[in-house]
C-alpha cells in the first residue's frame, strides 16, 4: 500500500502504530471489502463505482456474543441502522457493513438473511437488527441503476480477514470524495499502555466530506494552495463513516465518548461537519463479550476506571489521543492512496497531486521525517 501518510513522512502524533497500522491490529477484528467497477462513461452499460466494507468485531457468533458499543454523530445527514439499539442497549450484535446510500435497504436485508442462515435462533427466539451504514457514491456511480448486489455483500462478510486492509478506491470508498479530491477507504491504529498493559486502538474511515479550501494537512492550508486544481461540479458531499475498535475494556458510555473523539480527528483535516455530510462514528470494545444466554443472569466484566480525581490523571486520555491521531491519519491514508477515477456522465474525481502537496508542506515548514512521523506546523 504505497503512498500512505507514513510512507510520505507524514504520520500523525507520537503514539506508535500497530503492526499493520490498521483497525485489524485490534486482536480478532477482521475486515472484508468488495469493489464493484462496471461500465465506462459514454458506453451503453450503467457506470457503477461502488462497493462494500464489512467489519467483524470478532470471529465468533456476533448474534449470541455481543460487544459493548457507542456511537456519535458529528453531523447527522446520513443513516446507520441499529443505532437506536446501540444507544438503548449499548451492545453491537452484528457485523458493521458500509455500502453506498442507495443500497442501505438491500444491505440490511442481505445481512439479516446472512445472520439467519448462520444461526437457527435468528428469527425464531429473537430477531437480527443488523448495523448497516452508508457513504454516497452518486457523483461517480449511477445510483439509479442499483448496481450493488447481495452477493457483493456476502463476499465482503465471508472474505473478511485480519492483516493489512486495502485502502483508497476500494470497498465502500470506491466512489467517494475527500475535499473534492478522490477519497476512499483509510485505516490506522495506535498501541497504548495503561498500567503497564498494552492495548490497541484501531480506526477505519470511509471518507466523503469537505470542500477543497477546507483541507488541512498537519495544520497547513493545503486545500487553499490547491484551489487552482478544482474542477467545477465536484463538490458533491456524502457521508463519512468512522469505525473505532479497541481491546481496552470500556462500557457503552465510555465508548460513546470515544466515538465522539473521531470528530476531532476529522476536524484536524479540515472538516467542518458540513450540512450535507453525515459524519457518523461508531466505537466498540472487544474486551468483554456479553452472551444472550447462560446459567446466571449476571455478567462479570472488567472496565477501565473513569471519572477519578483529575489530579490522579485519567487513563481515558491516552485512548482519546489514540482515536484522534488514528482518525486523522486514516483520513490522510484514504486521500494519499486514492487514484483518479472517472464515473457516470463523465464526472471525474482526481487524486491529490502529491508532488505539489509535499512541496507546499515543506515550504510551510512541516517536518517530513524518514521514520514516518509528522511534525508541527509553523506558528
Amino acid at each position: 500500500m504505497g503512498n500512505r501518510a507514513r510512507d510520505l513522512g507524514l504520520g500523525v502524533g507520537v503514539l506508535t502504530p500497530g503492526t499493520h497500522n490498521a483497525i485489524t491490529d485490534v486482536p480478532d477484528v477482521r475486515v472484508g471489502v468488495t469493489t464493484v467497477i462496471e461500465g465506462e462513461p459514454g458506453g451503453s452499460e450503467p457506470v457503477i463505482r461502488t462497493g462494500v466494507t464489512a467489519i467483524l468485531p470478532h470471529s465468533g457468533n456476533l448474534f449470541r456474543n455481543r460487544v459493548f458499543a457507542g456511537m456519535s454523530a458529528f453531523n447527522g445527514y446520513g443513516e446507520m441502522t441499529s443505532s437506536l439499539v446501540v444507544d438503548e442497549w449499548g451492545l453491537l450484535n452484528s457485523p458493521i457493513v458500509i455500502v453506498d446510500t442507495a443500497h442501505v435497504g438491500m444491505g440490511y436485508d442481505t445481512v439479516a438473511r446472512w445472520m439467519t442462515a448462520a444461526d437457527p435462533a435468528v428469527g425464531d427466539i429473537d430477531v437480527a437488527i443488523p448495523l448497516v451504514t452508508e457513504t454516497d457514491a452518486g457523483f461517480l456511480s449511477d445510483n439509479r441503476s442499483f448496481g450493488l448486489r447481495p452477493h457483493h455483500i456476502v463476499a465482503a462478510l465471508e472474505e473478511a480477514t485480519d492483516g493489512p486492509v486495502p485502502e483508497g478506491c476500494v470497498g465502500s470508498g470506491t466512489g467517494t470524495q475527500l475535499f473534492e479530491f478522490k477519497g476512499g477507504l483509510g485505516t490506522s491504529s495506535r498501541v497504548i499502555e495503561i498500567d503497564h498493559e498494552r492495548f490497541t486502538v484501531g480506526v477505519l474511515v470511509s471518507t466523503n466530506y469537505g470542500h477543497r479550501h477546507q483541507l488541512r494537512i498537519h495544520g497547513a492550508p493545503v486545500g487553499e494552495h490547491l484551489r487552482d486544481t478544482l474542477r467545477p461540479g465536484s463538490d458533491k458531499e456524502g457521508s463519512c463513516i468512522v469505525v473505532i475498535a479497541t481491546d481496552v475494556p470500556l462500557h457503552p458510555g465510555q465508548l460513546r465518548r470515544v466515538a465522539r473523539r473521531a470528530d476531532a480527528g476529522l476536524a484536524r483535516t479540515g472538516s467542518c461537519a458540513n450540512d450535507g455530510s453525515g459524519e457518523i462514528s461508531l466505537a466498540f470494545s472487544t474486551a468483554n463479550h456479553i452472551p444472550r444466554e447462560g446459567g446466571s443472569s449476571f455478567d462479570h466484566v472488567e472496565l477501565l476506571r473513569g471519572g477519578q480525581f483529575w489530579t490522579a490523571g485519567a487513563p481515558l486520555d491516552v485512548v482519546f489521543e489514540a482515536v484522534v491521531d488514528a482518525t486523522e491519519e486514516a483520513a490522510l491514508n484514504a486521500l494519499f492512496t486514492a487514484q483518479t477515477m472517472r464515473g457516470r456522465d463523465g464526472n471525474v474525481l482526481h487524486a491529490i497531486p502529491l508532488d505539489r502537496t509535499l512541496e507546499f508542506l515543506s515550504s510551510w515548514r512541516v517536518p517530513i521525517h524518514e521514520d514516518g512521523a509528522g511534525g508541527a506546523p509553523r506558528a
